[in-house]
């Protein structure tokens, strides 16, 4: 399994939103800048993270983003979510997807039981998890 771009970056624009003071807010120029992504990519990024509801314009237009919740009630599973419908690591196991072996599949069992617990991880893991490890690192 690999992460999109989208969903790496949404991670990294909103834990650079999270470092921000909140009463302030986080202009896109800066979030492009500290997390070297480019402007006309994170237009996107921005775009899907307000439309899912974790981030917001801070006093208006040509203003910065705030998160709309606390960093530990947002977690990877809720950013994740911003860009892509569900988590599945084989196509047979989403909800949409009849496979005529289902019933007499050995495989099906593992790959659910892999892709629970990759999602029950990233839904597990919270912002302020991450805002924790930066700082470790970056004193």
């Amino acid at each position: 399994m690999k992460l999109n771009t989208k969903i790496r970056y949404g991670v990294r624009a909103m834990l650079e939103i999270a470092l921000t003071d909140p009463l302030l807010g986080t202009f896109q120029k800066d979030i492009a800048i500290n997390q070297d992504i480019s402007n006309r990519y994170l237009d996107h990024i921005i775009a899907a993270l307000k439309t899912s509801g974790l981030i917001t314009t801070f006093r208006g237009r040509k203003s910065g983003y705030i998160l709309t919740r606390k960093p530990s009630e947002i977690s990877l599973y809720d950013i994740y979510k911003a860009f892509e419908p569900d988590i599945n690591i084989v196509d047979c196991i989403a909800i949409s997807h009849h496979c005529e072996r289902e019933l007499k599949c050995a495989t099906l069992k593992p790959w659910t039981e892999l892709n629970d617990i990759i999602t029950n991880y990233l839904k597990n893991k919270s912002l302020e998890e991450l805002l924790q490890i930066h700082k470790e690192i970056n004193p």
